[in-house]
């Protein structure tokens, strides 16, 4: 089979690139970015723009040849031209679109369990807005909104749990630490997307891949001190308003933790696993067993333990900045 994977560059589509080569795919990515191409791919990346490509027919000549897509792209909160709106729902609209004339007839949605109305955020809205848009097809879809994706590495959500695990002396936690996850190993979402693909079994249906534990953030972020091998620390619970602040930071410069992030996390990201498995036909790795499968090594203890250093370097430089600044105007000042 040759796949069309659009977010092959990102954190879960360049696991699924991997899961999709080794069982015998070819697979076609497609990145907004020339470096964004996974290393060693056996076909030339595509270059697309969900936030530009929004006509049926510039994806019409890119669909030659392929036989499924697995649609991964997405961004968590609108930043400078990417635009959640077009990423997940006007782009993706004008792909299936496309689909439907090019005769390719077999769609794979990766959408998230917390896109969902309650949630209240921009983010929600357009994730539904895309499922939508693809469930009022004529293709042979499938949409799977997995909870917490984990893996060997880590990227965005789960990089900012492992750099909350390694401060030292405590480990803060947000109070109203939302309604717990459902964590999913990556090789399990990548099973049930193969499966999706090569069977008829799930076309028509929106399922949540989770897994078969609910955490806290608490145990995460205590789990992921463990297994990084430092000692325990205090559990430190952070005011609501504390974390709002630091959320709207988030907005300004960028990262993980921001506005939507947060709504997301208060609105909950758990499923029913039993549904899931029924319908996937396999059992999932629980969260612990997943992580231990996987030890640590000492990178993964540096990269937790420096994950804050460019944040701390870039408000030392604006302090710095800001220092100079009333230095001059001081000593202008005095000069008078």
């Amino acid at each position: 089979m040759r796949i069309l994977l659009l977010g092959a560059s990102g954190f879960i589509g360049r696991e699924l690139y991997a899961a999709f080569e080794a069982a015998g795919h070819a697979v076609v990515p497609a990145v907004r970015g020339a470096r964004g191409a996974p290393p060693f791919a056996r076909e030339p990346a595509l270059r697309v723009d969900l936030t530009r490509d929004l006509d049926p027919a510039t994806w019409v000549p890119r669909l030659q040849g392929i036989d499924a897509v697995v649609n991964c792209a997405g961004i968590l909160q609108d930043r400078g031209t990417q635009s959640g709106e077009a990423i997940h729902h006007r782009g993706p609209t004008a792909l299936y679109r496309a689909c439907e004339a090019a005769g390719v007839r077999r769609v794979v949605l990766i959408s998230a369990i917390s896109a969902d109305a309650g949630a209240g955020t921009r983010y929600a809205a357009t994730k539904l807005a895309g499922e939508e848009a693809l469930r009022s097809s004529r293709l042979d879809w499938v949409v799977l909104r997995p909870s917490l994706v984990h893996a060997r590495g880590a990227y965005g959500g789960t990089a900012l749990f492992r750099g909350l695990a390694a401060l030292p002396f405590v480990v803060p936690v947000p109070a109203g630490e939302g309604h717990g996850f459902q964590p999913i190993h990556v090789d399990d979402l990548a099973r049930v997307v193969l499966h999706a693909l090569q069977s008829d079994g799930l076309v028509g249906r929106t399922l949540d891949p989770v897994g078969p534990e609910t955490v806290t953030l608490r145990e995460i972020l205590v789990d992921y001190r463990h297994w990084l091998g430092l000692p325990p620390a205090r559990v430190v619970v952070v005011p609501g308003m504390l974390v709002q602040w630091a959320a709207r930071i988030g907005d300004l410069v960028g990262g993980p933790l921001n506005s939507t992030a947060l709504a997301q996390l208060e609105h909950g990201n758990a499923g029913d696993y039993a549904a899931f498995e029924r319908a996937a036909g396999f059992a999932c790795t629980g969260w612990r067993a997943a992580v231990a499968r996987h030890p640590a090594h000492v990178q993964d203890r540096w990269h937790a333990r420096l994950y804050f250093a460019p944040l701390l370097a870039g408000l030392a430089l604006a302090l710095l900045v800001i220092a100079a600044v009333a230095t001059a105007i001081f000593s202008l000042v005095q000069a008078r």
